[in-house]
Parts: C-alpha cells; structure tokens; sequence
C-alpha cells in the first residue's frame, strides 16, 4: 500500500514537471515557428526565396508537431499523423518539393496549430506545475520561514510572525492547493493534447487517403506473398515428392520388364520403389505441414507455439492466454510469425533464452516474443522480419521491434481479430 502511494506521488511528480518542461518547449518553440513560417510565406513572392525557405521551416515544424504526437501518446492521447508522403526525387529547395509541402492540407493545419497551441499548452502545463508546487510551499510554511529570515536580518518583514494564526492559514490552504495539482495536473496535460490533436490530427478525408494507401499497399504485398507460397510449394513438389514419384514409376517399370527374367532383381527394384513411396509421402506431408500444420487445426494457435517451441535449439517459454479459438487464417498468419521469430532467433541472434508471451483482449490479439540475443535486429535490414510485416498487414496488423546493439530483442506483433469460438472446460461440456 505505502509502495502505491509512493509511486502515486512519483508520477504526480513527475507529471508536474513535464507540464513544466512542455510550457517551455511550447511558448518557446512555437512562437518561434510560427514567426518563421510567417515570414517564409511573405517572402515567396520576393525574388521566390520562399520557395526554399518555406520547406526548410515547414520541416521544423513538423519535427515539432510529431514531438507534440509522441508527449501525447505518453499521456494516453493518440495523435496519428496526416502527411502526404514527400516525392523521392523532390529534394529541399526544388519546386516539386515547395509544391508538394504547400499542396499538403496538413502543412496548414500545423500552422495554425502553432500558436494557440502555444498558449493552451503554456497556461495548461504552468498551472499543472504551479498548482501543486505553490501548495507545497505553503504546506511546508516557506511563506512564514520566509518572512521570519528577513525579519531576522532587519528588512522590516515582520509579516506573519506578528499574526501567528494568519500565519498557520497557509498551511491548510497549501495541502488544499498541493491536492489539487496532484490530482488535476494529468487531466490539465491532457486537456492541452486533446485540443492539439483538434488541428494534428489527420482530417477525415486525409484519414481515408491514408486507408486506401495502406489497403493497396497491403493488398499488393499480399498477392506478392501468395505468388511466392505458390511458387515455393510448387517447386518443393517438383524437387521433392514429383522427382520420388518419376523415379517410384521407373522401377516400378524396370520391376515389371525383369520378373520374369530375374525375380531377385525385380524384388530389389520393388522394395526400392516401396522406400521410395515412403520417403514420397513424407515429402508431401512435409509440404502440407508447411501450408497448414495438422498441430494448428488440432491445438489451436497455444498448443501448436508450445509445439513448436519444443524443436527450437534454444529454451523457449511459452505464455499463452486465448479464451477461445481465433479465426483459421488469423490462426495460420500468427503461428508463422512467431515460427519465423523463433528460426530468426536460432540464425541470427546468439540468444541462450526466448520467451514467448501470447494475448487476447478486447479484440487484439497481442504477440510477444523476446530473447537475451545480440539485438541489432532491423525489419528494413532483411527479408524475413519485412516478410512477417506484410503478413500482419493483411490482417491490418502490426510488428514494432526494439532491438538495441547488445540486446535484448523485443518484437511485437498485434492482430486485430475476434474470436470464433470460446474455449470449452470439460466440466462445462459435461454439463
């Protein structure tokens, strides 16, 4: 209990100097944009030298509002951002990038965020500081201590010390105010991001330009996937259980030509073709594994991660929570993820320990998987982690991976889904 209200009292504390900090940064830093970017658009039609200016400031700007988004996220407030994305070949100071940031409906909308923004944010994160720090002051009787050490060295100060009981007021009074900042300084900080993400927000047309993106994009990299499962099945087949079936059929029909004329040949060319027949069909069970594990339709997405958790070379502990079955394709899209995870961990990472940690909760599906390996692991740097981003975004899923030089590495994938069906006990069922 005392442990709670220590951390309580932490995060207030901290709170109240953020709110500080975020006052600062916003009287100071947008004021200033928002003077350069006024005289940046003035100055386009003198001799165009707005048309370098502005997109240099415009970048500031941005850098500002996407470091607004991301105090917002930490104080529970998401502000997703509306740009267009900028032209490859449209470096600073070029036309098509002076076009590109003008045309941009967000560009403007960060505009005019800059200087009410300031204000809000300044008057909201001063009070969330000053509220609880004034109360402390006179919950502490700085005021009367203060008054005492200049009466003391002769200022004429005498105030409260002549009037002991206006004196003891401040106290009261201080805890009063001090409860108060303690208690309004998170919604104060809050107040000030909802109002920014008013005009940082993305517009509902910029939202569905978005969508669309993403869906095309996700629904080009889906076919991509399925052309190269295709082409993967197709060409273990053809390796595999097709070149077994080719050589199964040739003895068969050396077999058949020589029984007559040497039965212990064709008995030898017979059992080959049986051990051929075996190995055949372990191929193409191989193969279908590869599509649609039988442990998956069996145990569900739990058990067949803990199966496969048992193959891995390295320890793997395996936490699941689903009350219930998922959905088949979420249900295959998950388990190979994480299969491509675990193997990722085995190739790359030198990890003597992984855990994997699985959730379900309010239509999310949240997958977890960690491990004391070198780190260093980048989704923009390889095939296999940019192959499980594709595969998550055709469910509208995400990957976020946090792998710092000399782990540990933490990869988190979410999956929108809900469930098909809930999980049975075998008390309820006999019921």
């Amino acid at each position: 209990m005392d442990r709670d209200i220590s951390q309580v009292l932490k995060d207030r504390a901290v709170t109240a100097v953020r709110g500080l900090l975020i006052a600062v940064l916003s009287l100071s830093a947008n004021i200033t944009l928002f003077a350069l970017m006024v005289t940046a658009t003035a100055l386009i039609p003198v001799l165009g030298i707005g048309i370098v200016a502005l997109p240099l400031v415009v970048v500031a700007v941005r850098w500002r509002a996407e470091l607004e988004r991301r105090l917002a996220g930490w104080s529970g407030v998401h502000i997703a951002t509306p740009y267009h994305p900028i032209p490859q070949n449209a470096p600073l100071g070029s036309w098509r990038r002076f076009r590109a940031v003008v045309s941009d409906p967000a560009t403007w909308r960060d505009f005019a965020w800059l200087l009410p923004g300031a204000i809000i944010s300044g008057v909201l994160g001063i009070l969330a500081f000053a509220l609880p720090v004034y109360g402390l002051e006179g919950a502490l009787f700085v005021p009367v201590l203060l008054y005492g050490v200049l009466d003391w060295y002769g200022y004429g100060a005498t105030w409260p010390l002549d009037d002991l009981p206006t004196a003891l007021s401040t106290v009261p009074q201080g805890l009063f105010l001090l409860l108060v900042g303690l208690v309004a300084g998170p919604f104060l900080l809050r107040a000030g991001f909802h109002f920014g993400r008013l005009l940082l927000a993305p517009t509902a047309a910029s939202a569905l330009r978005q969508r669309v993106a993403t869906l095309t994009t996700s629904r080009a990299d889906t076919v991509d996937a399925q052309a190269a499962e295709l082409r993967r099945i197709e060409r273990d087949l053809h390796d595999g259980a097709q070149a077994r079936l080719v050589s199964l059929g040739m003895n068969i029909g050396l077999a058949e030509a020589l029984l007559h004329r040497n039965p212990d040949a064709a008995e030898k060319l017979l059992a080959e073709a049986r051990e051929a027949s075996g190995q055949a069909l372990g191929e193409l069970r191989q193969v279908v594994r590869g599509i649609l594990p039988p442990v998956l339709a069996e145990r569900g997405l739990g058990g067949a991660v803990s199966a496969l958790a048992l193959t891995v070379a390295v320890p793997v502990e395996v936490d699941v929570d689903i009350p219930g079955r998922l959905p088949a394709p979420v249900e295959s899209a998950a388990y190979f993820c994480v299969a491509e995870m675990l193997a990722n961990i085995v190739k790359h990472s030198g990890a003597r320990q992984a855990r994997v940690g699985i959730r379900h909760h309010d239509g999310l599906l949240s997958i977890r998987v960690t491990d004391d390996g070198a780190g260093g692991a980048d989704p923009e740097g390889g095939s296999g982690l940019r192959g499980v981003q594709r595969r998550l975004a055709a469910f509208d899923g995400t990957m976020t991976v946090t792998s710092p030089r000399g782990g540990p590495t933490v990869v988190t994938m979410e999956l929108p889904c809900a469930l098909s069906s809930p999980k049975i006990s075998p008390s309820s069922a006999t019921d």
